[in-house]
């Protein structure tokens, strides 16, 4: 074991972790990432950053400066004064709760536990996950009581890939702990980094604030997807009426409908708190409708293509060559994760059509046995283009000279797409 002493230990290197790390190190903290994957490990210790938000540039020099380091090693967690836990919490085949790899972690955290730590759960999850899972495990495996001998808190990660203006320090933090104490000092540990600390009475409530933010999300765009649905029968102009109502100062919020969700948090989340309100009896049918929306919407989309195709080129879909622009889950980012891109693509290769894609930030994707690579954007060269994510770098108004025609599923032409004759829009 390294003689060497850390303010935080932050198990998991992904998009929350890695962040959080950083975070710490640039406010002065000597921390220690550990991660299972020996190249991720490997280049963190090069200064070399796997995660988009965290470059080389900012990452190397904490590296040299000895404020960061990685290793693969859980031996090493007793040398930190506090144990942030960011690791993925996935949902089963059949959309209930995965929690294998926090328990795994766990369970190898436990027999290292030392008095006077602090232990903090980051991953997204359900209310009762910290005190019915994660406290027994730990307890158990130190012989420690939290609260007492060592101080427990969950504190869910708000970060959203690919924006600077909101970041892991200036993002306020929620914190709950298991114990009035548990929270005193998990709060402490992260006011060394973070610009604003909220601390709330129990690790549940934490908890639910996390899938809170995020179903608000799931359902006023699963509103506004079904909307996007009947304008499209009354020939109505979706995004000319959610413009129209944005001028409104007050009372309004402006959410915009889209091919379907993506990311970990918004297609994910809710699942945990439906599965979750079954054990109390009660039925979220609002969440699970908002999810039954939201999930239909690709097989709307993959529907407007055959329309277009039809009204427009009076081609069939079998056959037509079809070219996916962005298959990133959001615009200027290269993160795939859940995004409805992919399920569109595999929906329009079963209809027989002859699919390619264009991403400026994803040269290749590998995803449930479809293995492709980014191709050249020319338009010209197919019968439709379908606009799934909108990455800055497009020049739309080319893209709509040039191609033969346009499926426009994010409003990206804008004016010249509602006027052009050959852009189909959501």
């Amino acid at each position: 074991m390294t003689a060497e002493r850390y303010a935080v230990a932050v198990v998991g290197a992904g998009y929350v972790g890695l962040p959080l790390a950083a975070t710490f190190a640039e406010a002065g903290c000597r921390v220690l990432v550990v991660d299972v994957l020996d190249d991720v490990v490997a280049g963190i210790n090069r200064g070399e950053s796997h995660i988009e938000d965290v470059g080389g540039g900012r990452l190397g020099p904490l590296v040299e400066r000895g404020l960061l380091r990685a290793t693969t090693d859980y031996a090493e967690l007793p040398a930190a004064e506090a144990i942030l836990i960011a690791l993925p919490t996935p949902l089963s085949r059949q959309r209930e709760p995965d929690l294998r790899i926090v328990e795994a972690a766990a369970r190898r955290i436990a027999p290292l536990l030392r008095e006077g730590q602090v232990v903090v759960l980051e991953s997204t999850t359900y209310p009762g996950t910290t005190c019915e899972l994660l406290q027994p495990i730990l307890e158990l495996g130190s012989g420690l009581k939290a609260g007492e001998s060592f101080f427990l808190a969950m504190s869910p990660e708000r970060v959203d890939p690919g924006r600077d203006d909101w970041t892991t320090k200036t993002t306020p933090k929620v914190l709950g702990g298991v114990t009035p104490e548990c929270t005193r000092r998990a709060a402490a540990v992260y006011r060394r980094a973070v610009d604003t600390v909220h601390e709330l009475s129990t690790p549940e409530a934490a908890e639910l604030t996390k899938l809170l933010e995020n179903i608000f999300r799931s359902v006023n765009i699963a509103l506004v997807n079904e909307l996007a649905q009947l304008c499209d029968r009354m020939g109505i102009d979706v995004w000319e009426v959610v413009g129209a109502a944005s001028t409104k100062p007050f009372g309004f919020m402006p959410f915009r409908p889209g091919p379907g969700l993506g990311g970990h948090c918004i297609p994910i989340d809710p699942f945990y708190l439906t599965w979750k309100a079954r054990e109390f009896g009660f039925y979220t049918e609002f969440i699970e409708l908002a999810g039954k929306v939201n999930e239909s919407m690709p097989y709307f989309c993959r529907s407007l293509v055959s329309q277009a195709l039809n009204h427009h080129s009076q081609k069939a879909m079998k056959g037509s060559r079809i070219l996916v622009l962005g298959v990133a889950y959001k615009p200027d980012i290269g993160d795939t994760r859940e995004s409805p891109a992919l399920k569109l693509i595999s929906l329009l290769r079963n209809a027989g059509a002859d699919v390619s894609y264009h991403d400026p930030h994803v040269p290749r994707f590998s995803e449930n046995g479809i293995e492709l690579e980014s191709a050249p954007l020319d338009p010209a060269a197919h019968d439709c283009v379908v606009i799934v994510t909108d990455h800055s770098s497009i020049d739309y108004e080319r893209l709509v000279d040039d191609a033969s025609l346009v499926v426009d599923l994010r409003n990206a032409t804008g004016e010249k797409g509602t006027t052009s004759p050959k852009v189909f829009k959501l």
